[in-house]
């Protein structure tokens, strides 16, 4: 094992030869050049909140319950669940964004302009 790459880590940049190989220090930022969106379920089911949606799930291992539909009122989202309150039947619902296949609205679904890239 070379001691020296693990002394050179932190600050100086590495070479292959001649070429400077980039780390974090020296790789070029190109953040600059990516649109800032925003429009994450999380936040377009936050604008919606009150709605009535059906959420349409699927469980890869299950045996009995590979697909579902949960049927309910938009109380709260984050970025892993939505908690979805059923009023027929008074069921609330905790359901993890990561078996989520689409969502469906039974009316116009509320946007922001702020998710939209502004063009300069």
């Amino acid at each position: 094992m070379n001691n020296n790459y693990f002394k050179e880590f932190p600050g100086n940049p590495l070479y292959n030869g001649n070429t400077k190989v980039p780390n974090q220090t020296t790789a070029p930022n190109y953040s600059s050049f990516i649109p800032n969106e925003e429009s994450y379920i999380e936040n377009i089911l936050r604008l919606n909140r009150g709605k009535k949606v059906s959420v349409y799930q699927s469980f890869a291992d299950a045996g009995e319950w590979k697909d579902r539909i949960f049927t309910g009122i938009i109380e709260q989202s984050g970025k892993d669940h939505i908690i979805l309150s059923d009023p027929t039947t008074g069921n609330w619902y905790l359901l993890l964004m990561i078996y989520v296949d689409f969502i469906k609205f039974e009316e116009n679904i509320n946007t922001s302009q702020e998710f939209y890239p502004q063009s300069n």
